[in-house]
């Protein structure tokens, strides 16, 4: 980013968003895809940000999250957060990740804004559906390459 757009969009983001929410924004963790993931769900937001998340699994643990977004700093942070809260947790407290935990972990968010966290916990159960329904049939795994 150009340094004078980035001092306008940190201006910008300041005294609206937490610290939390400018770092996630500014510095994602986990982006990108998973080739032969275990599990992936996609999502398109009333606002029309699309967002994509993949989860890879050992033994019904995430070991790992990622995810794309075509969306908004808010998105972005959103995405970000959702992988880093999934890394290490079994599949079951994983499915406890929804809105409202991404929105404490965050340090809260514009209610303008608010839809960008529903998006990313509504992709990430999608995902850890998408992993739970393939470990019933392993053998559908192979078709899907």
């Amino acid at each position: 980013m150009e340094e004078a757009v980035e001092k306008e969009f940190i201006l910008n983001m300041l005294g609206k968003y937490s610290e939390t929410v400018i770092d996630h924004a500014r510095n994602p963790r986990n982006v990108g895809n998973i080739p032969q993931c275990d599990g992936f769900g996609q999502g398109t937001g009333e606002c029309g940000d699309t967002i994509g998340i993949w989860l890879s699994v050992k033994n019904d643990r995430i070991t790992k999250a990622t995810f794309w977004t075509d969306g908004c700093g808010t998105t972005i942070a959103c995405g970000s957060m959702v992988t880093e809260l999934a890394q290490d947790l079994p599949d079951e407290e994983a499915k406890k990740i929804d809105q409202d935990t991404l929105l404490h972990a965050l340090g809260g968010l514009p209610e303008d804004h608010v839809h960008c966290a529903a998006l990313a916990a509504n992709t990430f159960a999608q995902a850890l559906q998408d992993y739970l329904e393939l470990a019933k049939f392993p053998w559908k795994k192979a078709y899907l390459k």
